[in-house]
């Protein structure tokens, strides 16, 4: 993968124009500070995102079920949706 530091990005901009992706890194700590990646790959990496997302709360929501108590959900049910409309009445 090409690597582009961050001063050359500032001083030469338009050499981002020839790639795809590029590695940005900061020479002076020697670290990767993320990538450039052209716009023509946006609606793919929203669609990576948009999975990532659904996978992640899927995930979130099935490891706290098992700490649920299924007394105190029928009690808390329909509590968020009166503290949402209740927070933005006017």
């Amino acid at each position: 993968m090409q690597q582009i530091s961050i001063s050359e990005i500032q001083r030469n901009l338009h050499k981002l124009d020839s790639f795809d992706i590029v590695e940005v890194i900061d020479k002076k700590r020697n670290r990767v500070k993320g990538y450039f990646i052209d716009s023509k790959y946006l609606s793919f990496i929203n669609e990576l995102i948009e999975k990532n997302r659904l996978s992640l709360s899927e995930q979130l929501a099935g490891s706290l079920q098992q700490y649920a108590d299924p007394d105190l959900m029928k009690q808390e049910e329909g509590v968020w949706k009166a503290h949402i409309l209740k927070k933005h009445a006017l």
